[in-house]
């Protein structure tokens, strides 16, 4: 399992951190985990799989 940081999760997705944090409430994000008192991560597999499902949408319109 490999974790993502805040910049590699900004240029995998192109959201500003605001927006990912907002998505993330909604439950429409993958969910950061928290590394120690002042780090968080996302687990790349669910990033990948959150983006993989964006593609598929844009193919079935």
């Amino acid at each position: 399992m490999r974790m993502i940081s805040k910049r590699q999760l900004k240029e995998l997705v192109l959201y500003s951190p605001q927006h990912v944090a907002r998505l993330e409430k909604a439950g429409k994000f993958p969910m950061r985990v928290q590394l120690g008192p002042n780090r968080v991560g996302w687990v790349e597999s669910e990033v990948l799989d959150w983006l993989q499902k964006r593609l598929d949408e844009r193919e079935n319109t």
